[in-house]
């Protein structure tokens, strides 16, 4: 059955926590002219984790030709914590933020497959979008009682405490600011 009480994606205790999303290998044509991977490529990876979650949600691309709703990311954040080289392979997790009528709040992380260190994350902001008007609209209950269950597991494990970052220079000091030549 794709939802309703019986779908075992609605409860809570279905979702690990933090959701395995998957494993890519840097590939050449990620490379960049550091000689390692291309922050657009990051990006790329995270997208194939999203589509990952968005299958067991049930609201990826069969959900779309189905219903003729899809998901617009609003806003990303990406930040880079260890380069990845050529051939590195990586897995990547994904944490349910939050989840409302309309949208859902995810938070990547990309860890090195041979070390465990973390390469980078990323927290995404996706809105539910009629494709016909192009306009945002509510999840159908079954889709949005699946992502909730996801959300309640992933709400007993600690949220990630790099999620809700902004990006900023700090503010110059008073004796940091260069006095004009007269």
């Amino acid at each position: 059955m794709a939802g309703g009480v019986s779908d075992p994606r609605a409860q809570p205790s279905f979702w690990a926590a933090p959701f395995a999303s998957g494993e890519v290998e840097v590939l050449p044509a990620w490379i960049d002219a550091n000689n390692h991977m291309n922050l657009a490529y990051y990006t790329v990876a995270f997208d194939l984790a999203t589509d990952v979650i968005f299958d067991v949600f049930d609201c990826s691309y069969a959900y779309k030709d189905r219903v003729g709703c899809g998901t617009f990311a609003a806003e990303s954040h990406n930040m880079y914590e260890a380069e990845l080289l050529l051939g590195e392979r990586a897995r990547i997790v994904t944490h349910v933020v939050g989840v409302d009528a309309k949208r859902v709040h995810l938070a990547h992380e990309m860890y090195r497959a041979d070390d465990g260190r973390r390469a980078a994350t990323q927290e995404l902001m996706y809105l539910h979008v009629d494709l016909g008007i192009r306009r945002v609209v509510p999840w159908p209950d079954d889709v949005r009682a699946r992502i909730q269950a996801a959300c309640e597991s992933h709400a007993t494990i600690a949220r990630p405490d790099w999620t809700g970052r902004r990006i900023a220079m700090p503010a110059p000091t008073r004796q940091s600011i260069p006095s004009p030549r007269k």
